[in-house]
């Protein structure tokens, strides 16, 4: 089983910005890709932001440019830098991560709890 922290969450004004944290934890497991998703009230969860093993990164593209993903594997997180923000980035956040357990190759994916974002007009 992986956990997860969250923070970073709030309420920003529009073209404020906000920087988002997730720290996994658990036993002897390797993250193959970690990242973002969000939530808007009456919309499907979709994809921010992920950042693969070398670091390779996938954003939405209603966030490129104004956010940025990175990633310290020494502490198991993930950071989302959210600058220029605007009322349609109001959303939960979802951390997630793509987990393997070695000497197993097979991926699970884990989900954090959700941080609030909103942002006011």
């Amino acid at each position: 089983q992986v956990q997860f922290v969250e923070s970073g969450g709030g309420l920003v004004q529009a073209g404020g910005s906000l920087r988002l944290s997730c720290a996994a934890s658990g036993s002897a497991f390797n993250i193959a890709a970690i990242g973002w998703h969000r939530q808007a009230p009456g919309k499907q969860r979709e994809l921010v932001a992920v950042i693969r093993t070398g670091s390779s990164t996938n954003y939405a593209d209603s966030v490129k440019g104004r956010f940025t993903i990175s990633r310290d594997d020494a502490k198991n997180s993930v950071y989302l830098q959210m600058n220029s923000l605007k009322p349609e980035d109001t959303a939960v956040y979802y951390c997630h991560a793509d987990v393997s357990f070695p000497p197993q190759t097979n991926q699970y994916r884990y989900w954090g709890q959700g941080t609030q974002v909103t942002v006011s007009s």
